[in-house]
């Protein structure tokens, strides 16, 4: 019995490690859509106006992103002892990268919780006007824009790591481990862009984060549904 249990550890604990990443995509996807239907690009009166109307789903959306990361915390976790055999510095690396881009993420989350306290009219902001607090709550949602950038290029290398373990594993399809490394780079790419090229990352953007999420929702997908080969990784 503890042979068979031995042997069913790494299946359980992919498993685990899928059910945790479809979290993250789920939730933070639907955070995204959330967020850029309410932000109206250059207009601080509109998004203002968005975003007083629909002040609980706001608040969701920024509740959606601190759940996101904590199962991305467990799912860096997961992979780290799951990916292990696979080359024990690399597996450290790549989990280094995961939970930096965690923090990093958390912590620019808080930019979105701004614009309710400028646009609720707080007694230490009677000095500035309507206008100017319409102003600054849209800086702070381009504030927290930037910060995930920041946050992706840490994942960007965390994906990146992921692929060559993956590539380098006998008990994964080594094909997962290319999508992987090739999210990674579109992630860094996105980055990239946004910080030296503005005007082309608006162009880009979208395809760039779908080749992105292509490979993650493909490994997600593997590990929640087919898992690991169980004597493979025991022997490597």
């Amino acid at each position: 019995m503890s042979k068979r249990t031995a042997e069913r550890s790494p299946r359980t604990e992919a498993r685990i490690a899928g059910f945790l990443y479809s979290i993250v995509v789920v939730v933070s996807t639907a955070a995204l859509l959330t967020n850029s239907a309410l932000i109206v690009a250059g207009d601080a009166a509109a998004t203002a106006a968005n975003i007083l109307a629909s002040e609980f789903q706001f608040r969701l959306s920024f509740a959606a992103i601190l759940v996101s990361n904590v199962a991305y915390v467990g799912v860096t976790a997961m992979l780290y002892g799951l990916l292990k055999p696979a080359g024990r510095s690399l597996s450290a690396l790549a989990a280094f990268f995961g939970l930096v881009g965690c923090a990093v993420g958390a912590a620019t989350s808080l930019h979105l919780l701004a614009p309710m306290l400028l646009l609720k009219g707080a007694p230490a902001l009677a000095s500035f006007s309507p206008d100017q607090l319409r102003a600054l709550a849209l800086t702070s949602l381009r504030l927290s824009g930037i910060g995930n950038n920041i946050s992706l290029v840490f994942f960007g290398f965390y994906c990146l790591s992921l692929g060559f373990l993956v590539v380098g594993s006998t008990f994964l399809p080594r094909i997962l481990g290319v999508v992987l490394a090739i999210s990674g780079l579109a992630w860094l790419a996105r980055s990239f862009v946004s910080f030296l090229a503005p005007l082309l990352a608006k162009d880009l953007s979208t395809y760039l984060m779908a080749a992105a999420a292509l490979g993650e929702i493909a490994f997600t997908l593997w590990l929640l549904l087919v898992s690991v080969n169980a004597a493979k990784w025991k022997v490597q």
